[in-house]
């Protein structure tokens, strides 16, 4: 007789909620279909991804990264649509996208949104979201930020065996069809530094190279690498003649031998840094985030760690790495170096007491200075840009990539969505224009009297002299097109909505698996509830008297493998930074949800 207890009925997998998904639209058209215009009838019977993302967003380059493989496995099954949905001015120039997607090698269809019309029947509200639509048109998940790849790989797969057994999975090619490649020496080419011979080092982005151009910028000398950058941005001379390479997509820094052609691995595993990783230690042993530029300064290599929102160090003598200034929150807050918030700093150049740090994301031109503490010389925030030359504390810039000390104690700044040159005098506090008609420069260097510009989009450096008079432009100043969340007074219940996703449970070995942080611009915005805590949900006391601003909120949450017979269960981190512009008014809501993962309930 057996008495054993009858084994358990398996719980039936939970309901999705079932909501039709919008129609994709976009005034700036289709690109990657051959021309061909796509409707969601057109993939019905396909499992979607849609991937909300705009070019100037260092996340959303990481999640076209981690999409990659996904696309890869299920390329019979799945169709990953990209709506690029843009922040800045610049990027809603359809030329500009069409560069972007061949830039970050986007090889799916992507819809053309400048008006943000899709974003908004989507109701979006940070850069990236995804987006999971089933083979028969609904919506079953939405995430934001990173790291959701495997979630999404287990909806997926859900989603073709729930489907192929109901006859409602269509098998075959997708709608992809890859753009004519183009032939030039450079292809989207990122920052320059003057070797020793006189000679240009450039970073071949998107050729994932280093080219070595005669000094009339022209005449290539060589090539460089075969497989060992991926997108390489900065390059920085160092003292032993050697060139230190931020190699971006690799998360790593290598240095490049002049002489000998040498390339070696310095800093870096080749993995992304998260939160709760070592933020010092030995630099092969320690995560790095899409290093953007370096340059040498006080005695070590600073590395502007863009997918961070920090500078970093390298120091050669002892082999390390360490944070040196920021906190990994999105923003501009200056002050000790500890302490200080920057966004997606992009470009560096050292003077003797100034490091110069363009900060791309809040268009802003920042220095640290050899006490660490953090300024700004122009730039206001994340919402605010424009062009408008004059006094610094009311001159704009839009997403500049890269600065270049000048030899007077001024910076030239490659102020890329302007498509122009710009100048900041520390002694007059002025900030005007050097030249403008340039096609997204990305970084300048100083060759004598003249000045050599990376122009990203136009494939080439251009030589200039360094005018003696500014050049006149009209100035203009913009908003990010995002339309405000209308909020009520006073109570204000936030909730950020994560449902770990199949087969996973929060992990709390260790102690809690989430944490929110939130706080806001101006400060005066909230009575309270700003700080950082553990749960996803906060109450907020927002101020009656101060009637609209911006509240920073950053959620990470942290799941495993829900198996007990697994000692050493896969772990994952999903995590986003929102910055919502809000408008305290009467008739707005008490509650507002922002969805790192799954449905908002």
């Amino acid at each position: 007789m057996n008495d054993a207890a009858p084994a358990p009925t398996p719980a039936p997998a939970p309901r999705r909620a079932r909501v039709r998904a919008p129609e994709l639209i976009g005034k700036g058209g289709w690109l990657n279909t051959g021309g061909k215009e796509l409707t969601l009838a057109d993939l019905r019977g396909k499992c979607v991804v849609v991937d909300f993302w705009t070019f100037c967003c260092i996340n959303c380059l990481h999640v076209l990264d981690e999409l990659r493989e996904l696309e890869e496995q299920h390329r019979d099954t799945l169709v990953i649509v990209g709506v690029h949905s843009p922040k800045f001015v610049h990027e809603a120039d359809h030329q500009a996208v069409v560069d972007a997607v061949e830039r970050y090698e986007v090889h799916h269809p992507v819809l053309d949104d400048p008006e943000l019309t899709t974003w908004k029947q989507y109701a979006v509200r940070a850069w990236p979201t995804l987006v999971v639509i089933d083979p028969e048109g609904y919506v079953v998940a939405q995430h934001a930020g990173e790291g959701h790849a495997n979630a999404i790989r287990t909806l997926v797969e859900e989603l073709e065996a729930e489907h192929g057994a109901k006859g409602t999975l269509r098998r075959g090619d997708g709608p992809y069809v890859p753009p004519e490649p183009v032939a030039t020496d450079l292809r989207f080419p990122g920052k320059a530094v003057v070797l020793p011979s006189g000679n240009l080092l450039v970073s071949d982005t998107t050729r994932h190279q280093l080219v070595e151009l005669e000094p009339d910028g022209e005449s290539v000398v060589r090539r460089i690498g075969d497989g060992e950058f991926r997108e390489p941005q900065g390059l920085a001379l160092l003292p032993d003649g050697k060139v230190v390479v931020a190699d971006t997509v690799h998360h790593a820094l290598r240095t490049f031998d002049p002489e000998t052609g040498a390339i070696e691995l310095i800093a870096g595993t080749g993995r992304q840094w998260w939160q709760g990783s070592p933020t010092s230690g030995p630099a092969l042993d320690v995560d790095l985030s899409s290093p953007w530029d370096v340059a040498w300064w006080r005695g070590k290599v600073w590395i502007a760690m863009a997918g961070v929102h920090q500078l970093w160090t390298y120091d050669p003598e002892t082999g390390t790495v360490e944070v040196a200034a920021g906190t990994t929150n999105e923003g501009l807050v200056d002050g000790p170096a500890a302490e200080a918030w920057f966004a997606q700093p992009s470009g560096l150049a050292a003077a003797e007491e100034r490091l110069w740090i363009a900060d791309s994301e809040t268009s802003a031109l920042r220095w640290i200075d050899t006490d660490d503490v953090v300024h700004t010389a122009v730039g206001t925030g994340l919402f605010d840009f424009g062009h408008r030359d004059g006094a610094a504390g009311q001159a704009l810039f839009q997403h500049p990539l890269g600065v270049t000390a000048l030899p007077d104690g001024s910076v030239a700044v490659s102020d890329t969505y302007n498509h122009a040159l710009r100048r900041y005098d520390p002694a007059s506090g002025e900030v005007t224009t050097l030249a403008t008609d340039l096609r997204e420069p990305s970084d300048a260097v100083l060759v004598g009297d003249d000045i050599v510009v990376v122009e990203s989009a136009r494939h080439r450096v251009t030589r200039l002299r360094l005018p003696e008079e500014a050049v006149r432009v009209e100035s203009v100043a913009h908003r990010t097109r995002r339309e405000a969340t209308e909020i009520a007074p006073g109570r204000l219940r936030l909730d950020v909505v994560f449902q770990a996703p199949t087969g996973q449970k929060l992990d709390e070995r260790y102690g809690p698996s989430t944490r929110l942080l939130v706080s806001s611009t101006p400060p005066e915005l909230l009575l309270g509830g700003e700080g950082t805590g553990t749960d996803l949900f906060r109450e907020l006391d927002l101020n009656p008297e101060v009637g609209e601003g911006v509240l920073h909120v950053s959620a990470m949450a942290a799941s495993c493998d829900d198996d007990p017979a697994n000692e050493y269960p896969a772990c994952h981190v999903h995590q986003q930074d929102w910055g919502v512009p809000v408008t305290v008014t009467e008739n707005g809501a008490a509650r507002l949800p922002l969805i790192l993962a799954g449905m908002d309930a």
